[in-house]
């Protein structure tokens, strides 16, 4: 039986409609009922997580392959195979500060920055030489520049409208997101008959 992992958010409905698609359809929808594992059919179940946590569980193998945004596979560190980009899903992860701040003009300077991708800020950071003060949050993160707690903020931008309507402008573009699919590297040589043709069908 393969696990898959499903993220739950704004992912969820494409990723069942692209694995429907392939044949794999959950024996009841998600959100529908509390279950955190759902069956489908007798090849094949779900277990329903945050975006963040499917690599994780993918690489430790409590599930075998499952779907996330590009951002959340870079930021976890996992070791994963990364086989397919379904091309949905698409934002960027984006530098941020208030409009007529100094920031673009002082990205030489040390600044302090939140954000909830402290792994992949601090890097790109880093490959610039510029130092940096990172603030790890879980919440609003615009807050934190519209407050004055941080200089500036990397998050994932989709329209840019939060970012209008709380005054902040885009500095610099880190990455390009979208969902791809992650599968577990032991999975992919111990359960090959069963993953190779799903793939091919959802590829």
């Amino acid at each position: 039986m393969l696990t898959i992992a499903l993220p739950k958010g704004r992912l969820q409905k494409p990723v069942l409609e692209r694995f429907a698609r392939a044949g794999v359809r959950p024996d009841e929808e998600p959100g529908v009922s509390r279950k955190l594992i759902i069956p489908a059919g007798s090849a094949a179940r779900f277990v329903i997580l945050k975006d963040g946590d499917v690599p994780l569980y993918v690489e430790r193998g409590a599930a075998d392959l499952g779907v996330c945004g590009l951002d959340q596979v870079l930021e976890s560190g996992a070791d994963l195979l990364t086989p397919i980009d379904f091309g949905f899903g698409k934002c960027r992860l984006c530098l941020a500060a208030p409009r007529g701040s100094k920031v673009e003009a002082e990205l030489g300077r040390s600044l302090r920055v939140a954000s909830k991708y402290p792994r992949l800020t601090g890097r790109w950071f880093a490959r610039r030489g510029v130092p940096v003060d990172l603030i790890a949050l879980s919440g609003s993160v615009e807050l934190a520049a519209v407050s004055g707690l941080t200089d500036a903020i990397v998050d994932l931008v989709e329209s840019g409208r939060t970012l209008e309507e709380n005054g902040l402008v885009v500095i610099d573009e880190l990455l390009q997101v979208s969902a791809r699919l992650v599968v577990n590297r032991a999975a992919y040589r111990l359960k090959v008959e069963d993953l190779l043709p799903l793939l091919e069908k959802l590829g």
